[in-house]
């Protein structure tokens, strides 16, 4: 098969088409050809070289999700038949003709979306729902923040937040991707260039927060969210650790009574990763089928052209999920 590895850390054009063998499944997981593959941002960390896979990943072919139809099952599979269209969850692989995935971190790609819009889900919708209704424990009539709402994660975090009756707020980097998210439900949409997030927000306060962005982000989260607020950290693009003069004040975290949480996806074990399917295909799925959430797809491309699709990662300049379309199926 043809498969795009990393051959070796560095910039976008270290991604090369390299013939590899096609990989059989093990007991408990399936083959899958591959239509289409979601970009994500740990995809490039990866490529830096700062992101190791797990072990038993492929080690040099990124992509975390991934949808196509399955060619073949393990021994022990039972829910899954050769032919039945699919999108999948993966801890790596997904940039290549054909990928491994578990049985069980499987989820039936919708009858009303195509392979690209259902490659989009699995990296942001199981993020989404872990991070914000299981971890943050957002309820309707709450009060909801998503910072970097025009990215993959936040397009489907205001989708879902809005579904389940919370009232929206986003923070993007230009007046044109802030009507791009009320478009999408979002209450209020600030231009974090333009406007203090803060400000505009102090009067309203928020109960969850999920915050991909950290620095000198994190005093504001805290001062922002209401008695019993839930602030949730994906990733931390701006630094774990907060500089400048705005001080962290966790007495706030003690009078209100606030819980600061957080997690990681790709190196969580099978069988939390499973449970977490289950609980998608019960909840958002019936959303999904009833078209009140929608995948937003910025751009697609070739797999061969893998190295403009994370050019265009890095400049942040899109809205929605970048794809990957398999030419080569």
């Amino acid at each position: 098969m043809k498969a795009i590895v990393i051959a070796e850390p560095g910039a976008p054009e270290v991604l090369q088409i390299r013939e590899r063998a096609t990989p059989r499944p093990g007991v408990s997981e399936v083959l899958i050809k591959v239509y289409a593959a979601g970009v994500n941002r740990p995809d490039v960390f990866q490529r830096k070289g700062n992101y190791p896979p797990p072990p038993g990943a492929p080690q040099d072919i990124p992509g975390l999700e991934v949808a196509g139809v399955i060619e073949e099952v393990g021994a022990d599979v039972t829910e899954w038949k050769p032919g039945d269209r699919v999108c999948a969850l993966l801890a790596g692989g997904g940039y290549a003709e054909y990928t491994l995935a578990q049985a069980a971190h499987c989820l039936p790609s919708p009858p009303n979306l195509d392979y690209t819009e259902a490659a989009s889900l699995p990296e942001t919708v199981f993020t989404v729902w872990h991070n914000v209704f299981q971890r943050g424990q957002l309820q309707a009539g709450e009060h909801f923040l998503v910072h970097g709402g025009s990215s993959g994660i936040g397009i489907t975090a205001i989708q879902l937040a809005k579904a389940f009756g919370a009232k929206v707020f986003t923070t993007a980097g230009s007046d044109e991707k802030c009507a791009a998210c009320n478009a999408l439900g979002a209450d209020i949409s600030i231009n974090y260039k333009t406007s203090d997030f803060e400000e505009v927000l102090k009067k309203l306060g928020v109960d969850v927060i999920l915050d991909m962005v950290g620095g000198d982000y994190i005093p504001k989260n805290l001062r922002l969210l209401r008695e019993e607020g839930r602030l949730v950290f994906i990733n931390t693009m701006k630094g774990s650790k907060v500089k400048g003069t705005d001080e962290v004040d966790f007495g706030l975290i003690m009078r209100k009574r606030l819980t600061v949480t957080g997690s990681t996806l790709r190196n969580r074990d099978h069988a939390f990763k499973a449970a977490l399917t289950s609980d998608i295909q019960k909840h958002v799925w019936p959303v999904l089928e009833k078209g009140v959430f929608k995948p937003v797809i910025a751009q697609t491309f070739p797999l061969a052209e893998a190295a403009k699709a994370h050019a265009l990662m890095e400049t942040s300049d899109h809205v929605g999920k970048i794809i990957l379309v398999n030419e080569w199926s």
